[in-house]
């Protein structure tokens, strides 16, 4: 894992290795263990690395035989062992053990195309000399960050993350305002858009083509029309294929030269992850890894530590304090350059520190619930097709009866999920999927706003809408191929990947692996969600080889006790940052409505946790990297 940069000059101009250098030294914390650059012409490479394959080899920026391609590159190859014989036979010559030099050859083969063959996890760039064209590259899940921006004269500067892209003297250093009310409609900005004005993210399984001041983005992987195998498998058989399929994704995953161990959270997911390695090597040579909560409605670290017992695992775990969380807090904004306001970034980033104290590389559970509908919101979608059926006066009673309940600060409490599932009940399931995740409203928007926000409600139905065009099938697969469009990229493993970098550790998903992915959403919906079960076919799976309690427990996430802190620890910081005078000389939000939701929410009369968390991270991110 590591942390690339750099740009080309439209104009030809001699590129700056300076500029290269300072860009590359902002990311640094992604790759500790050594640097590069590469300057020649107008293009400039610049390379973090982290080493994990080859350590004592495999430096970047990379270059072919002759030196006409050269690459820097983000991520692991997982078929790497399956490609690198076909070239060594074509006769392309090795010098290091490293993946990435396989991409540079396959490249030299297969032209543009060469992404059409990676399993794995990528950000990457190469320069091609001899064609002057500089091609940019993100896997198809989106598990690594790729940003870039157009420079004036028909250049363009790329990223592991903003921060190095405003290194570059010719990048932009401002609000887009447009991008703010996305991130805080969806807790994040979503690819294509960024919170930074004029610089953009390359959408996951995109390709970018730059050639003489030409810019063109490609998506690598069509969309196949119905991607559901006509005459599926029984379903216990779907899932003995599946078991077998996954234990040899997390086989291609734990090809290391580094120690590494297993994220485990006590869920069925990461512990279907250590369930499987388990199985490929002795369970005392696993080392897992979990973290606790001193407050009991936030702690899983029982679950965790009884599956470690089951399994056998080499078990290592610690718990925190509120203090120790709240002290990352102030550091946040310096490792976060977009605002960010899923909250668990902060315990898993206190996980990967931990873990990086024993491993380099760990293995996590992600992607298992947007493959396979694993989210309470696939359950409640369930409930709100028979609440929209209801006549108006009994939803309107529903929705009264919820107001008169007492608030609760505990962790998914009752009536925090039912008022938050009534925010999105009576809307199209696109859009109520949203509102049970995100935190504004289309309409709370337009009541926060000074100035008219764009219809991010509007957006989101229009890209439900063609990804429904582009996907034929039943509401469920609708529902699944959005959530791997929008939620998996841009929070789920954005977070994994800034907490964990932000430490220099490398965290890998096995149900992200491409073969798996595919066998995944060729098998019926009934076989994911069906019998008002969520994960069907891995809980099948995995139904003998981890303890039962495990596969009953109800879906928690991985959170902390936002809702109390605001109305305790938090509320100075609250107050500085969201003070009706400091908000009047941003002239972006309505003192009035910010002052009435921290008023509504310290009485106890309304839970209003999500926007306040989001605000509060946004104003974070504005204190250091606007007003800083």
């Amino acid at each position: 894992m590591c942390g690339i940069a750099g740009f080309v000059n439209g104009d030809g101009r001699e590129a700056d290795r300076d500029t290269v250098e300072a860009m590359t030294a902002s990311l640094a914390h992604r790759g500790p263990d050594g640097t590069g650059a590469y300057a020649r012409g107008p293009v400039a490479l610049g390379h973090r690395r982290l080493s994990i394959i080859d350590v004592e080899g495999g430096a970047q920026p990379l270059a072919n035989e002759d030196e006409s391609i050269w690459i820097v590159y983000n991520g692991e190859l997982y078929n790497e062992p399956d490609l690198k014989p076909a070239l060594q036979a074509g006769g392309h010559r090795y010098r290091t053990r490293s993946d990435t030099e396989t991409l540079v050859h396959l490249y030299e083969e297969e032209g543009e195309s060469f992404v059409d063959q990676l399993n794995g996890m990528f950000a990457l760039a190469i320069w091609d000399g001899l064609r002057r064209r500089l091609i940019l590259a993100r896997d198809r899940m989106g598990q690594k960050p790729l940003y870039y921006a157009e420079l004036p004269g028909g250049g363009l500067a790329f990223a592991s993350e903003p921060k190095a892209l405003l290194k570059h003297p010719d990048v932009p250093r401002g609000l887009d305002r447009d991008g703010l009310a996305r991130y805080l409609f969806y807790e994040y900005v979503p690819a294509p858009h960024s919170i930074w004005r004029g610089v953009r993210k390359l959408p996951r399984g995109h390709v970018l083509t730059w050639e003489d001041g030409r810019v063109r983005v490609s998506r690598f992987f069509p969309r196949p029309g119905d991607p559901r195998d006509p005459s599926p498998p029984p379903f216990d058989e779907a899932a003995a294929r599946f078991w077998g399929s996954f234990r040899d994704a997390v086989a291609r995953h734990r090809r290391s030269d580094v120690p590494l161990g297993v994220f485990l959270s006590g869920g069925v997911d990461s512990s279907s992850v250590a369930a499987a390695l388990c199985e490929i090597e002795p369970a005392a040579g696993v080392h897992t890894f979990s973290i606790g909560f001193e407050d009991p409605s936030f702690d899983e670290s029982a679950h965790a530590r009884a599956v470690a017992e089951f399994l056998g695992t080499t078990h290592h775990q610690r718990t925190f304090s509120v203090e120790t969380v709240m002290e990352l807090l102030p550091g946040v904004a310096g490792w976060l350059d977009e605002p960010f306001g899923d909250a668990s970034i902060l315990p898993t980033h206190l996980l990967s520190r931990f873990a990086r104290e024993h491993v380099t590389v760990a293995l996590g559970g992600d992607g298992a619930d947007e493959l396979m509908a694993g989210y309470p919101t696939f359950e409640a979608e369930r409930a709100a097709r028979i609440f929209r059926g209801l006549p108006r006066p009994a939803r309107a009673l529903a929705a009264a009866v919820a107001g008169r309940l007492p608030v609760d600060h505990r962790n998914f409490s009752f009536d925090f999920k039912l008022k938050q599932f009534l925010r999105g009940a009576a809307e199209a399931p696109p859009l109520a999927h949203q509102r049970w995740l995100g935190s504004f409203s289309g309409p709370e928007l337009a009541r926060l706003f000074v100035d008219p926000p764009p219809d991010v409600e509007a957006e989101h139905a229009a890209l439900a809408e063609r990804l429904a065009a582009e996907i034929p099938g039943d509401a469920l697969g609708r529902s699944l191929e959005l959530y791997q469009e929008t939620y998996l990229p841009e929070d789920i493993l954005t977070k994994v990947d800034r907490a964990s970098m932000a430490r220099g550790l490398e965290v890998r998903a096995p149900f992200l692996d491409a073969l798996l992915v595919d066998e995944v959403r060729s098998l019926p919906s009934g076989y994911k969600y069906g019998a008002g079960t969520t994960k069907r076919l891995l809980k099948r799976a995995v139904a003998d080889r981890l303890p039962a309690s495990i596969l009953k427990r109800p879906k928690k996430g991985f959170g902390i006790p936002v809702a109390r802190w605001l109305r305790g620890p938090l509320a100075p910081l609250l107050d500085r940052l969201l003070a009706p005078d400091r908000l009047r000389r941003q002239g972006l939000f309505r003192p009035e409505e910010v002052a009435r939701r921290i008023r509504e929410h310290r009485e106890g009369v309304r839970d209003h946790r999500k926007p306040l968390w989001t605000l509060l991270m946004f104003q974070l991110w504005h204190e250091r990297w606007i007003e800083g």
